[in-house]
């Protein structure tokens, strides 16, 4: 019996349309009927389900699936994880790999306009917080030079309507107009104590907490104490163990003169590159039972804990699998861009 809608092959789904795209009403319908129960119980809000999203990692004859960027961004609240401390480099890495590889004009409308909205809210958190600016600097650099790029083709326009790109470009200046706008105040004499009244010792182990070498070097440059320290050898033999095993360590041919840690770091920066997870506080992870995509620190609903049965099994094969850490290049995988 074919379906009574204005199209026979759909459903008869109500689509709505929202600032991140198009959603299903009555999905909206159940979001907003479980906000209204959340903020009349605050037991309700510790038992709402947290942001997660299921992929396909094969595709098979039983099972054809596509993975959406857009609707995986939506489901794991991205949003959200923008103003989180503990995921803002994550974002700010995911979008670096999106403008850099060009990627985000081989994107549909939809997904555009929710990663240029994403960038906004970035932009809103770096200016109220104000730090992080030179990684909200280095995402505004590439979205112009990408925009530049995309005009100045010879040949074919980018992908989208010209009112999709009108868009595109209200976005860009609104983002250009925040950047333009945070102003980094120094704190006033009541503010003690401040950075140069602390101790060389209380600074050294500032600096021997840091795991960019790149921080090192703009810590040199902007203070003399800072400089003398940095150049100092346990400095760069700490960020050598923290980045690199001893196998890695020992395949770099030694001289019988003592060893310039900074110089063996970029030896082994070259060759082995950095760890990717020391970069972020907090990673997205796969589940290897439901094939979920989650943040570690909120958990998911999974298979292994909603059906005894497969508990049973689990146990019998000798315990669950730990999550998968998935960083941002590994996530961009998941789907064709």
């Amino acid at each position: 019996m074919p379906f009574i809608s204005k199209d026979w092959r759909s459903p008869g789904e109500v689509w709505v349309k929202t600032q991140e795209g198009w959603e299903k009403k009555k999905v909206l319908e159940c979001t907003a009927q479980r906000n209204e129960e959340g903020d009349k119980s605050s037991d309700d809000v510790a038992a709402r389900v947290p942001p997660h999203c299921h992929i396909t990692i094969k595709c098979t004859r039983e099972i054809a699936g596509f993975n959406g960027l857009s609707e995986a961004v939506r489901r794991l609240d991205f949003s959200s994880a923008v103003r989180d401390v503990r995921r803002f480099n994550y974002i700010c890495a995911l979008l670096e790999l999106l403008l850099c590889g060009e990627r985000l004009t081989h994107l549909p409308g939809a997904a555009q306009k929710l990663l240029l909205s994403m960038l906004e809210q970035l932009a809103d958190q770096v200016a109220t917080s104000k730090q992080n600016l030179n990684a909200l600097r280095a995402l505004i650099v590439g979205l112009s030079a990408l925009r530049e790029a995309e005009r100045r083709a010879c040949w074919g326009r980018p992908l989208g309507s010209r009112a999709l790109w009108g868009h595109h470009d209200h976005a860009i200046a609104r983002i250009n107009r925040i950047a333009n706008s945070i102003r980094i105040q120094e704190p006033g004499p009541e503010v003690v104590p401040k950075l140069h009244d602390l101790p060389e010792e209380c600074i050294r182990e500032i600096l021997l907490r840091i795991a960019d070498h790149r921080d090192l070097d703009s810590a040199s440059s902007a203070w003399s104490v800072m400089a003398s320290l940095c150049s100092e050898q346990r400095v760069w033999r700490e960020l050598v163990s923290f980045h690199f095993t001893t196998q890695q360590i020992d395949s770099v041919p030694k001289t019988d003169s003592e060893t310039d840690w900074k110089k063996l770091f970029h030896q082994l920066r070259k060759l082995y590159g950095l760890r990717e997870d020391a970069q972020y506080a907090e990673t997205l992870s796969l589940c290897r039972h439901c094939k979920c995509l989650f943040w570690r620190s909120l958990g998911h609903p999974c298979i292994a804990d909603q059906c005894p049965e497969y508990r049973e099994r689990l146990k019998e094969a000798g315990g669950p699998l730990p999550p998968h850490p998935v960083p941002p290049a590994a996530f961009l995988k998941f789907f064709s861009l």
